[in-house]
């Protein structure tokens, strides 16, 4: 299992929340989605042989929330 946190510019309102751990949620591969509101982001857990962390990463993006960086392990 992979692990991805990305860092998102900051998160104006609760429903952005939502948003994002729906979104994500769909992609296949996916495991678990964690938006943490006060820090601004994205923690996932996804299988690496299904779908890439830069997938994830465009698709926070075409929600349209910058992602500042992001750290894979």
């Amino acid at each position: 299992m992979t692990k991805a946190v990305f860092q998102l510019e900051p998160l104006t309102c609760p429903s952005c929340i939502k948003k994002i751990e729906s979104m994500l949620t769909k992609t296949a591969g996916v495991e678990s989605v964690k938006v943490l509101f006060n820090s601004s982001k994205v923690k996932t857990e996804f299988d690496g042989t299904r779908v890439e962390a830069a997938q994830l990463e465009k698709t926070i993006e075409k929600l349209g929330y910058e992602v500042l960086s992001a750290k894979v392990s």
